[in-house]
């Protein structure tokens, strides 16, 4: 494990590195209130884990509607903002006639396929080579059309982009880059639900907080709202493979890189590129960013799955850095469960 000081804590990176990237919402009152009233309401559990070395809480976000992860609150969130601004009285074909498209190497594609369909839109699906045909099934299931692209989340996702603005669809990211900003934004929006809840549930604030990262929109989000509710009293440390080291790279480079690496089995943390609005937010917040290698992301997941609480290198890469720190009986952690186990 590597552990890297955020030397920009508090103040943030240089706004003139940034290519005019807002800072993180802070709307969780509208983000719970859109999921209540036209998603699929009910608080995902707050639950105790043993062998961490410390008191350690864990928001396990499996159940979150039906979908298997955190990322339900996300594109699915995006497209109910979009049916509400139509003005439509039936929610059921607000959306009839748009085609929304993305690029996937996981759960964002199930959202938005959930989303769309929930609304009368049509979802189109970009996947590497590389992501098993089981996941096409699943996608196909909620209604989405699948099409396979490139070997890597890249090349899935630049075939997106260019057939989204040749068929004049709706590019809906779960990453934000100069000049896509907006829909991003509203999706990351959207996981303040799950910040929100965790913070009304935890009996006591936290000492430390461990927030894995891809391109980084769970980090972002859930740092927002935990420095909002609890101030600088957490160490807020975020988690990321180290062959995928976007945000740490980015945080000792002063600037956002691109970063490059193997394929971790920490499949939806393999990010090479940050999200530009999460790097934004979270050299804000971070105390540290901690990188983790794959014997560590593999270690966690016999414990967890004795207590019930069985899910994925990235889903448990928060629990699988504090298990490493041993912070010690004093400390008293919060981690994020983001994903169930693949089948």
């Amino acid at each position: 494990m590597q552990i890297t000081q955020n030397g920009f804590r508090g103040r943030g990176l240089p706004q003139n590195m940034m290519s005019g990237a807002p800072m993180a919402s802070s709307a969780s009152e509208l983000a719970e209130k859109v999921v209540a009233s036209h998603l699929i309401p009910g608080e995902t559990p707050l639950v105790q884990a043993s062998g961490m070395g410390c008191e350690t809480w864990v928001k396990d976000e499996r159940p979150r509607m039906g979908l298997g992860s955190f990322k339900a609150l996300g594109a699915a969130y995006v497209v109910a903002h979009d049916a509400i601004d139509s003005g439509a009285e039936d929610m059921s074909t607000a959306l009839t006639g748009r085609t929304y498209a993305t690029a996937s190497a996981g759960n964002h594609g199930l959202s938005l396929a959930f989303g769309a369909k929930r609304f009368g839109a049509d979802a189109v699906v970009y996947l590497s080579n590389t992501v098993p045909e089981s996941f096409a099934d699943r996608l196909r299931g909620h209604g989405a059309r699948v099409e396979r692209a490139g070997d890597d989340y890249q090349a899935s996702m630049e075939a997106a982009m260019a057939e989204a603005e040749a068929q004049g669809w709706i590019l809906l990211s779960d990453t934000s880059w100069e000049g896509y900003f907006e829909r991003p934004h509203r999706l990351m929006e959207g996981y303040l639900t799950m910040a929100a809840e965790a913070a009304r549930q935890m009996p006591a604030p936290p000492t430390h907080i461990f927030l894995q990262a891809g391109v980084g929109g769970l980090a972002c989000a859930c740092s927002q709202h935990f420095r909002q509710v609890w101030g600088d009293g957490p160490q807020i440390i975020v988690v990321e493979p180290d062959m995928a080291p976007a945000l740490e790279a980015s945080i000792r480079a002063g600037k956002p890189v691109e970063t490059t690496g193997g394929v971790s089995d920490m499949g939806r943390l393999d990010c090479k590129i940050p999200s530009l609005i999460a790097l934004n937010q979270l050299a804000v917040d971070a105390d540290q960013f901690a990188l983790i290698s794959e014997e560590e992301g593999h270690a966690i997941l016999e414990p967890l799955s004795a207590q019930g609480l069985s899910s994925t290198p990235s889903g448990a890469a928060g629990l699988a850095c504090l298990r490493g720190m041993e912070l010690g009986e004093g400390a008293r952690a919060l981690c994020i469960l983001s994903e169930q186990a693949e089948p």
